[in-house]
């Protein structure tokens, strides 16, 4: 056994590649697109560190492309779920014993994997199966998990060293236990990242996992689980499931050792699954940890001091890349009317360029949304504002599921601040435009606020350094990321944590230590020295 102290390699956010016409990574990225088009794959679950098949299949296709058949995969029951807690737990015992450095080396390795061999795989896995154009996937899929893994490792061992002062003839010191049970990794469609960091930010801290990944994501997540095989995860570990919901949390939701969830999704759900916990809390060995990023209806606050340039671009990137579905997307904005006419102007002509298609060619700015049931969802809303007197599609407003599920990038001019699509999360390419007058600066601030239950991401534009203070004072609670002249999307790990408050979550700050914090349970050992041989305090004593 070592008696070192080690020192973890120092993390530095991973290189964005540019995928230019002729540069070795876009050439490796269109042999992996065409390889992986060119075969069907067979999909398992993995429980216990084997691959588990059954009769059941579901279908994997390309948005963009619904009727070519990527692949099938295994769909599991509630007994597939029970196999999972059981190998979880018979995991759990050895995994929390090993060595901190030794387990962290498992996913420095994962890493570096990502960052080697398996680049255009992730990446590629993420074009076809979340139809994410090669940029948004270099920065999603390659190096946001990348960066996960890697400053996850530096913070980990930062909790770690972290402990208590000891006072004269005391020692004192702070275990960092993982938790007694299993945890729930429910993780959603549009981040490969996200869906790799929910179960490993857990494993990290010496916990196993179940895994469910959206059914959209199951291609890019067999993907993950290679590599962490690859990269040495023991057996249990993370066992990666294809259950529906429902089924999932019957089992889960009312398992004596469940310890915790760590979630991405929509807010109802995580509301359900809060009903479900807090009903069951009797059943528990301890109080699970409950952890969630749940959506936004994120806004772009532009003062009349801004650069219509700069809003017009912030508006443009942060509505309308990977189709609007991230959770930090622009889907509601705020422009002074001085600035409306070129702030309009602006946004239909670069609306106008933006091209659409499917991601295998690159010049595709626009590709599609993620299934019919999204591509419904969003069009309902543009079909009901084309119905509205009150409300004008400026932009956009057409859209085709023949082929793949293809939205025009939208935007809705609204007199009404209050308007649907100014409150409800589409997660789709649709933004909402309310004007303000120029002098009700400070009421918008406070209308942006009210607006809506959801406090994720947003920004200010500005040039008046008074405004930028009066936004972010006013705007306090209203994002857990806040940006000052830039768009409301692309936080970065170890740059700008990323969580939001109100019904955006629970604020834990993916890409921190502060949520890794969630996964461990302290205990303080304290020891003496020379104990005390009697029970008398000072104080009793005689004058």
């Amino acid at each position: 056994m070592s008696n070192s102290i080690f020192q973890v390699p120092v993390a530095i956010n991973e290189p964005v590649l540019n995928y230019a016409p002729g540069s070795p990574e876009r050439k490796s990225l269109q042999a992996a697109l065409k390889e992986m088009r060119s075969e069907v794959i067979d999909v398992p679950m993995y429980i216990g560190g084997k691959a588990v098949h059954t009769e059941k299949k579901g279908e994997l296709r390309p948005p963009h492309d619904h009727k070519h058949l990527l692949g099938k995969y295994s769909i599991g029951d509630a007994s597939h779920i029970k196999q999972a807690i059981d190998a979880a737990l018979a995991a759990r015992k050895e995994w929390a014993e090993m060595e901190w450095e030794q387990r962290l080396s498992i996913f420095l390795k994962a890493a570096d994997l990502l960052a080697g061999p398996y680049r255009a795989k992730i990446n590629g896995a993420t074009m076809l199966a979340q139809s994410k154009n090669a940029y948004q996937a270099e920065i999603d899929a390659a190096c946001e998990m990348i960066d996960f893994l890697r400053f996850n490792v530096q913070y980990a061992r930062e909790i770690y060293t972290a402990q208590p002062i000891s006072s004269k003839g005391v020692y004192n010191r702070v275990e960092q236990r993982p938790l007694e049970g299993f945890v729930f990794a429910l993780t959603p469609f549009n981040f490969t990242a996200i869906s790799g960091n929910l179960p490993t930010s857990v494993a990290m801290m010496g916990n196993t996992v179940v895994w469910k990944p959206a059914f959209t994501q199951i291609y890019s997540a067999r993907v993950l689980m290679e590599v962490f095989m690859e990269a040495g995860m023991p057996a249990g570990v993370i066992n990666l499931v294809y259950v529906p919901g429902s089924v999932a949390g019957d089992v889960i939701l009312s398992h004596p050792d469940f310890a915790g969830i760590h979630f991405t999704g929509s807010t109802g759900v995580f509301q359900d699954i809060w009903k479900t916990i807090g009903s069951n809390i009797h059943k528990y060995k301890s109080y699970p940890r409950i952890v969630g990023e749940t959506g936004g209806k994120d806004f772009i606050l532009a003062h009349p001091s801004a650069n219509p340039a700069e809003v017009i671009t912030a508006l443009s990137r942060g509505a309308f890349e990977y189709q609007g579905q991230k959770c930090s997307a622009a889907s509601r904005a705020y422009i002074p009317a001085s600035m409306w006419s070129t702030v309009k102007e602006g946004l239909v002509n670069d609306l106008k360029s933006m091209k659409m298609g499917p991601t295998e060619d690159f010049s595709n700015f626009i590709n599609a949304v993620i299934d019919e049931k999204a591509f419904d969802k969003i069009t309902s809303y543009i079909t009901e504002a084309k119905k509205n007197s009150n409300v004008e599609i400026i932009a956009g407003g057409n859209f085709d599921k023949s082929t793949g599920y293809f939205i025009e990038p939208t935007i809705i001019h609204t007199k009404d601040p209050n308007y649907v699509t100014m409150c409800e999360e589409l997660f789709g390419p649709v933004l909402t435009i309310y004007v303000y007058e120029d002098a009700k600066f400070e009421e918008t601030c406070e209308l942006v606020d009210r607006t809506g239950v959801y406090a994720l991401t947003g920004s200010i534009i500005s040039k008046d350094r008074y405004a930028i203070q009066l936004a972010t004072k006013k705007l306090v609670h209203a994002a857990g990321n806040f940006y000052i002249n830039d768009k409301c999307t692309g936080a970065v790990v170890g740059q700008q944590p990323f969580g939001g408050g109100r019904a955006s979550g629970t604020n834990d700050k993916a890409g921190s230590l502060i949520n890794l914090l969630r996964w461990v349970s302290p205990r303080t050992i304290k020891e003496t020295f020379v104990p005390a041989t009697d029970y008398r305090y000072p104080f009793l004593d005689k004058e």
